[in-house]
Parts: structure tokens; C-alpha cells; sequence
């Protein structure tokens, strides 16, 4: 993505070993690895799955995008201490595209993940 808004987005540097910050921001997305073309399915997403996030008044995740590669798909905006992820949108793609899921964090910044959807 070529986005000057997210040109300082958080990443995992090293996926065997994500840091304990990592953990607790890294967007968990869970959906089908394919689908069928112009079929609804589901897509959850978890901020610190493993870990989890502080949802408190100075911490908490303010929103979550959703795009099929660049393209923008929808967001959810959280509220501390009333709103949380897991956070589910329901889709239909017409061609294979990588899910891509950007976080915000009000102390940490944007966190970024992406996993591969085939399209058949």
C-alpha cells in the first residue's frame, strides 16, 4: 500500500518471535483461506489474541480498517472501556485479494497485519 497516512504503520519485524508489544497490537484476522466469487463469508478480527490489549480510558484501540488489498472496505470505531474486538465483518470478493487490517492504537500507533484470500 502506497499510502503517505500509513507510511509509518507497525508491522511485526520477525514473525517466529513477536515482541510482547507486537503481540498485544497485531490485528488477528480470521477468515477462509478461499471463497467463492459474490458469496457472503465472514471475517473476524482480534486485536491481541495472544496477548491481550488494555481497553481502558488511556489505552485502548480507537478504530479498525478493513481493505481488500488497497481498496477500502469498511472500519469499525471502539470506544474504551465499551467497545472491543473481536470485531466481525461479513464480505464478498470477486477476485483473490490479500485481507489487509490496519489498527489504531492511541499510545501506539497503526498496526497492520494481512493474510491471502483465493477467490474460486
Amino acid at each position: 500500500m502506497n499510502d503517505p497516512l500509513f507510511a509509518g504503520v507497525n508491522r511485526v519485524k520477525d514473525p517466529a518471535a513477536p515482541t510482547d508489544l507486537e503481540k498485544k497490537h497485531l490485528p488477528d484476522i480470521s477468515a477462509p483461506a478461499e471463497v467463492k466469487a459474490r458469496e457472503p463469508f465472514a471475517v473476524t478480527i482480534t486485536i491481541g489474541k495472544n496477548l491481550p490489549h488494555p481497553d481502558e480510558g488511556g489505552h485502548w484501540i480507537q478504530w479498525l480498517e478493513l481493505y481488500a488489498g488497497e481498496g477500502y472496505l469498511a472500519r469499525a470505531d471502539l470506544t474504551a472501556t465499551v467497545s472491543a474486538t473481536p470485531v466481525t465483518f461479513t464480505l464478498k470478493l470477486n477476485q483473490d485479494a490479500d485481507l489487509v487490517v490496519r489498527a489504531r492504537c492511541n499510545l501506539h500507533g497503526v498496526w497492520e497485519n494481512r493474510v491471502p484470500i483465493k477467490v474460486q
